[in-house]
């Protein structure tokens, strides 16, 4: 996690996604922001109205220098093309929370399935709090890791309330970067 203590202005006109909202907003270029984030391929910046999240592709906004953001497909190692999706999955984060999705026991369940070919991934997942704007975004993170897996031919991430989250479920690993053991 790469977090930066001095607010930096923006180097040019950036769509973000307002958070907890989920709401699309426009930061100007000039805006004076901090990163309190770098998880996953996003950047969470704090701005004078709130927290908002950048994407990878915007980075050079932030004045980073990002290497090339193309989505090539990602070879399985040894075979094991399950594993591989919870690794991607474990790519994904709540852009409020340091901790990745699977580790704060948002997945639910993980299904794959040969079709045509390729194989379909349907994946089902919670939010800490049901009414979390960013859920759509959260998943839509979700499925775009997934998809990236060569020979992955179509992924679905839904979002489910039943059951609801508890503290219960996140794995140790999570409760340690939280401080909660």
């Amino acid at each position: 996690m790469n977090i930066q203590s001095e607010r930096i202005a923006l180097t040019r006109e950036v769509e973000a996604i307002q958070i907890p909202s989920g709401d699309t907003v426009t930061l100007p270029a000039g805006l004076h922001v901090m990163i309190t984030q770098n998880l996953g391929g996003t950047y969470t910046v704090a701005t004078d109205f709130g927290l908002a999240r950048i994407t990878a592709k915007d980075a050079d906004a932030l004045g980073i220098d990002e290497e090339s953001q193309a989505k090539d497909k990602v070879a399985v190692k040894d075979g094991d093309l399950e594993g591989a999706v919870w690794e991607q999955l474990k790519q994904v984060y709540d852009p409020e929370i340091p901790v990745n999705i699977v580790d704060l026991g948002l997945v639910y369940d993980c299904q794959l399935e040969e079709e045509d070919g390729g194989t379909v991934v349907s994946v089902k997942m919670t939010l800490t709090a049901p009414g979390c704007g960013m859920g759509p975004t959260i998943a839509a993170d979700a499925q775009s890791r997934i998809m990236t897996l060569d020979p992955i031919k179509d992924a679905q991430v839904e979002l489910v309330w039943d059951p609801p989250w508890t503290q219960d479920m996140i794995s140790e690993e999570g409760k340690m970067k939280l401080g909660l053991v």
